[in-house]
């Protein structure tokens, strides 16, 4: 199978082209063909890729192994190549990928069937695919790199998308600036790894990462700039506000990009550099502190979020704020579980989001949905499974990988545990609000959307049904003792985190507490859910109705803890304002009132002088015997 791992990226690269090139003259039907089948055909391949890694791993047999395809460049003593590393970890995530990749693109068939771009948006997509594998299949840094630049471009191209709407081109700049902004801190990274180790290619950089001492200042740096590179991706604090307003792309966008590939990229880095970042106790603490504090605050803001994108956006930067406190405190296994668990239930509530979307044509305001359940019977049954797994309520996927975060939170830093179980809470109230509001009670649109309701078509049915599957059973890979299981996810993944056991604690609390904080846990998700219940449906609390009284914490939270307008008065509208001066007074008035007054000085003495070519020879004779005259002059003068 090794030699076939190249096909995994270029097949969607290939529909890319076909789409790319034909996007406007092929039939909707072969566009559609082409754009699912090349990420299929990439499915079946990582699925045969991982099954053999497993075998390996079953058997205790090597687990890896190293693609070269060709040597890139070389400069000096630097060699790089384009070189693929295939182990537990990319076989993991490349199923991710393709798979939700593949479910997403068949939804995208109906739901983008009618869109005049059709055959671009595919193409869009399965450069994005291509771009993503590359990521997680590289060898090195660089290799690496260049997918991570790559899946910013085709974010930007989604998210606007519909650019005609100028709100839209503005959300797609704003994440792209944002995003390189995390991008800087990767180029600087690599210089400092390269400056370090001599080498990009992981073998060589973390071989000699395990001679160096524990918080080595080189470590710290290089740690430090990467987490800098995952807060951009990852949307974490600071550069956390691209992500709710991407929500301006389509549906089936937001799910591929924003919930179950691009945003993960940056827990893949930190998973996949365990040992860098296991030798820099310093980062760790800054990215436990910061993973909570982004969970908490996009919680809190997602609490009175009345669109339904919005509030699942916030929703995303909770979760990968979940994952980043996860690596923190070192549950790199745990982190990437719940990378894995998001995926499904994430990409699940946002199609479903779609479908209710597509049913409303086009309306995104819980506010004025309500009563969807008997239209939409099966749309409402998969949201539900979705609510329950991200709540974190046994027996769903989100369970498990929340409380084994969790459960090294407590161990490390209860504060830490403290600020995920809120979190927790916030999470449980919101989804199961987004629940009530849009599926329960009276309907609250016009009369002219109920005639229209109805139940999505079978493209996009089936993705919601397979991945309500999954986000019933994807937990169970991954069974703590406590309850039974052997970390079947934490033994496969063993031979990736082999490097950062001995820097990390491993998780050592009795049964006996696991399940307390298991209970404390379920219950707080089972009563917020009842507390939703008993405000939206029971008493038929609206959100903005008529009367309402809401208080400061609302109003902070309604409003978004106002960050954009702190990003826009502090950056935005001082770098407005400098860039104004600049352009006004350093590049009109000087450097081009320069350039331009060199030009008419010359053009305005030549103007002069050209009066002399009149045409008249008397003219020219007179002006010959005074010259002749001057001459002799400055020839006695001068004897």
């Amino acid at each position: 199978m090794s030699e076939l791992i190249w096909l995994i990226p270029l097949i969607p690269f290939i529909g890319f082209v076909i789409n790319g090139l034909t996007w406007n003259r092929a039939p909707k039907a072969m566009t559609a063909l082409v754009g699912c089948g090349v990420v299929l055909a990439s499915f079946v391949l990582s699925l045969l890729l991982y099954l053999d890694i497993a075998a390996a791993h079953a058997a205790d047999a090597a687990s890896s192994f190293h693609v070269h395809l060709f040597d890139w460049f070389s400069v000096g003593k630097l060699q790089v190549a384009l070189s693929f590393l295939v182990d537990p970890l990319s076989a993991v995530m490349l199923l991710i990928i393709t798979g939700v990749g593949f479910l997403i693109h068949l939804y995208s068939c109906s739901y983008m069937a009618h869109d005049a771009g059709f055959g671009k948006f595919f193409a869009y997509l399965n450069l994005f695919i291509f771009f993503m594998t590359i990521l997680v299949l590289g060898s090195n840094y660089l290799v690496m790199f260049i997918g991570w630049e790559g899946v910013g471009l085709c974010s930007y191209l989604l998210i606007g998308f519909w650019f005609k709407k100028s709100a839209y081109a503005s959300a797609a700049k704003k994440a792209f600036v944002m995003n390189r902004i995390g991008d800087l801190g990767f180029l600087i990274a690599l210089f400092l790894i390269l400056e370090t180790f001599g080498s990009l290619e992981y073998g060589a950089v973390f071989s000699q990462a395990a001679q160096l001492p524990e918080g080595a200042s080189a470590l710290v740096a290089i740690t430090l700039l990467l987490f800098v590179a995952a807060t951009g991706k990852s949307a974490q604090i600071p550069l956390f506000t691209w992500l709710p307003d991407a929500m301006a792309g389509p549906t089936p966008v937001s799910a591929l990009i924003h919930a179950a590939t691009m945003v993960t990229a940056g827990i893949y880095m930190v998973v996949r550099s365990n040992i860098l970042f296991a030798l820099s106790p310093v980062t760790m603490d800054v990215m436990a502190f910061i993973g909570a504090a982004t969970a908490l605050i996009a919680a809190f803001i997602a609490l009175t979020q009345n669109d339904i994108k919005k509030v699942l956006a916030y929703s995303t930067v909770s979760q990968l704020g979940y994952m980043f406190l996860g690596l923190g405190v070192g549950a790199f296994t745990g982190a990437f579980f719940h990378v894995l668990t998001h995926a499904f239930f994430k990409a699940l509530l946002f199609l479903g989001a779609g479908s209710v979307i597509h049913a409303m044509h086009h309306e995104q305001d819980m506010r004025l949905m309500g009563g969807l359940r008997k239209a939409m019977p099966l749309t409402f049954l998969t949201m539900f499974i979705g609510t329950i797994a991200i709540s974190g309520i046994p027996p769903f996927a989100g369970f498990f990988s929340k409380d084994e975060i969790l459960a090294h939170a407590f161990q490390q830093q209860p504060v830490l545990w403290g600020i995920g179980f809120v979190t927790a809470l916030f999470t449980a109230f919101y989804m199961f609000r987004l629940l009530y509001l849009t599926f329960f009670g009276t309907f609250r649109g016009t009369d002219d959307q109920w005639k229209h309701v109805h139940e999505s078509p079978w493209q996009m049915t089936v993705p919601l049904i397979v991945l309500a599957v999954l986000s019933m059973v994807g937990g169970f890979i991954n069974i703590p003792e406590a309850l039974g299981g052997h970390h079947g996810l934490e033994s496969f993944l063993a031979p990736v985190l082999e490097g950062s056991k001995a820097h990390v604690a491993s998780l050592t609390l009795s049964h006996t507490v696991e399940y307390g904080l298991m209970g404390i846990s379920t219950l707080g998700a089972i009563v917020m859910a009842v507390v939703a219940y008993n405000r939206y449906v029971k008493k038929g609390d609206i959100p903005g109705a008529e009367g309402q009284q809401h208080g400061f914490l609302y109003k902070l939270s309604h409003h978004k803890l106002y960050v954009d307008e702190f990003y826009d008065a502090v950056v935005v509208r001082p770098l407005k304002g400098l860039s104004l001066f600049l352009y006004k007074y350093i590049d009109q008035l000087g450097i081009d009132g320069f350039v331009n007054g060199v030009g008419d000085f010359f053009a305005g003495t030549g103007k002069g002088i050209r009066q002399l070519q009149s045409g008249h020879v008397g003219f020219y004779i007179i002006m010959m015997v005074i010259s002749i005259i001057a001459i002799l002059i400055y020839g006695m003068v001068s004897i």
